[in-house]
């Protein structure tokens, strides 16, 4: 089933140690406070940038060898990049979620695989800062003030009705485990613990079971062999009576939109990939000295068409991070609202998600294409790798395919009919083999 993670892949993973503890106790505060900092984006940029620097330099190599990237994680870690939703006062830095929206996409340009294995993180820290429970989010903002990573256990392979899991929790006089086997679980492999989604024999609904990764009967593989994104971890992990940290029933769930916030992490790293297109295209055309005998005799740096093409890749990425960063703040807008409810302010946020999903693909796979028809066949030399680019975007954009996004949109616009929601992908009731009885 492939090759087990490193037992010692946290060995290059610094901690910064827990926050310090204030002599009087503290009611944590459930949503990050506006910016404490005159410039808040710059200073924050100010602190990562050298660290996306480094893990830009060897990108494309660890693309092309499969190299996880465990220690350039750990450089991120070391910083605490995981906690820039938290309040400053808890231990984080204070950013806004379009902020650290935008950091994202910096560092998707540097690395979109780094970027993106980093989606379930993003989405359970949202989870974690409007969690009703004092204890539970008290507990999880002290562990991610630490530099602790939270990896994502969602989906099977298989097998399972849509709405179900095969992945089973299990009650005993010493606590509560899980039992089962998770694919696409993005990130898992690199963070401390991971969130599994599980089936309780009794009680209907999702129930949510944060393990730590790091327990023997956690298995984690790098199987997953899509063609992109190949070192997010996005492959197997098995659970075999893992005993379960934090349980969250389905009443216990806070309502929150989590699925815009997934889709958003996703076309943030498009956006990222999108700048990576342009600075590869740009500095290749740049150090070009050859002239295509077919243009019009001069550099390519001078000829007309080539400088065309490159204005419409930086075009590209310009939209794109202008749409993604727009569906942040709107999405942003609606968190806490109290004059909506919650189906208003799901059906709300998966619009917004599903328009700019709608929009930002076409934009970016267009511009991965693009990149090659100005620099030639020598652009397709394996060593350039810039295939990777087209690769990592295609296989991004075949996350929850746009063609049901622009559907659902459509239909709310000509029929108000609101996004549906569904717990779990599976087996399609339509799909269901029943036995037919054919009486003699």
């Amino acid at each position: 089933m492939g090759v087990p993670a490193d037992p010692n892949r946290h060995a290059s993973q610094p901690s910064a140690g827990p926050p310090a503890n204030d002599d009087e106790p503290r009611l944590l505060l459930k949503l990050t406070p506006g910016t404490p900092l005159g410039d808040h984006y710059d200073t924050l940029a100010d602190r990562f940038r050298p660290v996306f620097a480094r893990i830009a330099e060897g990108a494309a190599e660890r693309d092309a060898l499969r190299r996880l990237p465990i220690e350039q994680v750990g450089w991120l870690n070391a910083e605490r990049f995981g906690a820039l939703r938290l309040p400053v006062e808890d231990g984080g830095y204070g950013a806004s979620l379009i902020d650290s929206f935008r950091l994202l996409i910096e560092l998707a340009e540097a690395d979109s695989q780094v970027a993106h294995l980093l989606r379930a993180h993003i989405a359970f820290v949202e989870q974690i800062l409007v969690h009703p429970d004092d204890a539970v989010r008290t507990k999880w903002i002290e562990r991610i003030a630490a530099g602790q990573l939270v990896g994502n256990a969602y989906a099977e392979r298989g097998g399972n009705r849509m709405g179900t899991w095969n992945t089973q929790l299990n009650v005993t006089p010493y606590g509560v485990t899980v039992t089962g086997q998770k694919y696409y679980c993005t990130g898992t492999i690199f963070a401390d613990w991971t969130v599994v989604a599980a089936a309780n024999p009794s009680a209907p609904g999702r129930h949510l079971a944060v393990v730590s990764t790091h327990h023997s009967s956690v298995s984690m593989y790098d199987d997953w062999d899509g063609f992109g994104q190949q070192l997010t971890g996005t492959g197997s992990t098995v659970f075999d009576e893992v005993p379960v940290d934090t349980l969250f029933g389905p009443a216990e769930q806070p309502h929150f939109p989590e699925s815009s916030v997934f889709q958003l992490v996703l076309l943030s790293v498009q956006a990222g990939i999108a700048r990576a297109i342009l600075a590869d295209a740009r500095a290749a055309v740049q150090a070009r000295t050859r002239a295509f005998n077919t243009g019009t005799g001069v550099a390519l740096r001078d000829e007309p068409q080539v400088l065309q093409l490159i204005g419409e890749i930086s075009a590209s990425a310009f939209a794109a991070e202008s749409v993604v960063l727009a569906a942040v703040g709107e999405v942003e807008g609606l968190f806490g609202q109290d004059a909506l409810t919650p189906e208003e302010t799901y059906t709300a946020c998966e619009l917004v998600a599903n328009r700019a999903q709608s929009a930002v693909q076409p934009v970016v796979l267009a511009a991965a294409s693009k990149l090659f028809d100005g620099l030639g066949a020598s652009s397709t030399s394996t060593a350039s790798n810039y295939d990777r680019h087209w690769r990592n975007a295609r296989t991004i954009a075949t996350h929850n395919p746009a063609i049901y996004r622009a559907r659902i949109i459509g239909d709310y616009e000509v029929n108000g009919t609101p996004p549906a929601t569904h717990d779990s992908a599976g087996e399609a009731p339509s799909s269901y083999v029943y036995p037919v009885n054919n009486p003699i």
